[in-house]
């Protein structure tokens, strides 16, 4: 475990926006966690948990709470069953090169997840998705240390309570801070836990996941009927580049607002306002929205407040505009947000919600 004092965070969030740790701990195993736990360091402080920094908002200048960096490595393929091999990796992998990492050694399943920025560690309490593919679909398990107690555990795919960029790791408890968790009251592990691996199951029996428009039209251009996992990736990485601003060169921190969800009643309400929305029917009957084409329609793209702009290529991505100590801050970043929550609640009655942490 090795311990620093005001650390500088602007490398360590993905926007690139200027604030500093006031105590940073990284982490490179479980037992560095443990560890922590019983250091003088924790003694009940606030603790963030930071992987890629790629879905976080800083808002101040200095966090206040014990910054744990997850630089936890490692990936293999541990077991496997009849229909699945089991594949392990840590908390602190590139969510990205765990994903190249599979397609290349021959365990397909991830390939529609290529290039989703962050972590592993983060990649759950996201329940991540892309393409058709949520994290949740090739989820089998996950390792995490209790923050009350010092204790490991392991939560299955139903333990952690997966929903729509949702899962157990985002809601608090009832339950008091301290509490160890085994005897946490309510489905809530937000602050309570740390995640240090993660186990996925990748089928045997694959088949590709092609339902959305951009992979169908790539498909099509180089006329492949069955492509294969290593096409999808590659199909999926030129389909993200040529949209999404790369974070090394513009600061962002990806989609910024989820896409909302609506019933089928109130779809067909906006529809007779709306014909042209984008919207998709999904398995339970509800409706999703495209937020980025909702943003476009009501002017925003290419939009500045600040230092803080929205991309020209992609409504749904916020990003920095500033550069060194020039850098966008979270007050700006925020500032924009808000005002394209308004104009799109005025157009279309419906309320975004921001995808990152904002701190």
């Amino acid at each position: 475990m090795l311990v620093e004092k005001n650390t500088p965070l602007q490398d360590c969030n993905t926007f690139g926006i200027v604030a500093s740790a006031d105590t940073l701990v990284r982490i490179h195993s479980a037992a560095d966690v443990q560890e922590f736990v019983a250091s003088p360091h924790y003694r009940g402080r606030k603790v963030f948990v930071l992987g890629g920094g790629s879905n976080i908002v800083l808002t101040g200048d200095v966090m206040d709470a014990v910054v744990l960096k997850m630089e936890i490595a490692g990936i293999a393929a541990i077991a496997q069953t009849d229909s699945h091999w089991i594949v392990e990796a840590g908390a602190g992998v590139l969510w990205h090169d765990l994903v190249a990492w599979t397609v290349e050694h021959g365990y397909p399943g991830l390939e529609n997840l290529a290039l989703v920025p962050g972590t592993v560690g983060a990649a759950p309490v996201q329940n991540i998705g892309a393409y058709g593919v949520e994290l949740q679909d090739r989820f089998y398990e996950l390792d995490a240390v209790d923050l009350a107690s010092g204790h490991s555990f392991t939560l299955d795919a139903a333990q952690c309570a997966f929903g729509y960029r949702d899962s157990v790791f985002k809601h608090v408890p009832a339950s008091p801070v301290g509490t160890p968790v085994a005897k946490v009251q309510g489905m809530g592990l937000a602050g309570r836990a740390v995640i240090t691996k993660v186990r996925f199951a990748l089928p045997k029996h694959w088949k590709p996941e092609l339902g959305y428009m951009d992979l169908q039209r790539k498909q099509a251009d180089e006329g492949v009927e069955h492509p294969s996992a290593q096409q999808i990736f590659d199909w999926v990485v030129a389909i993200r580049r040529a949209k999404l601003p790369d974070p090394s060169v513009v600061g962002n921190a990806g989609s910024f607002f989820k896409n909302p969800t609506v019933t089928d009643d109130q779809c067909r309400d906006i529809l007779a306002r709306e014909p042209k929305i984008v919207h998709y029917a999904m398995p339970n009957g509800s409706i999703k929205l495209a937020a980025g084409w909702m943003i476009d329609a009501c002017g925003w793209k290419g939009k500045t407040v600040g230092n803080a702009g929205v991309y020209e290529k992609q409504a749904l991505v916020l990003v920095n505009r500033g550069t060194g100590e020039n850098s966008v801050t979270g007050g700006e970043v925020m500032t924009l947000a808000g005002a394209i929550q308004t104009s799109v609640y005025e157009r279309f009655g419906i309320r975004l919600e921001p995808e990152p942490v904002v701190l």
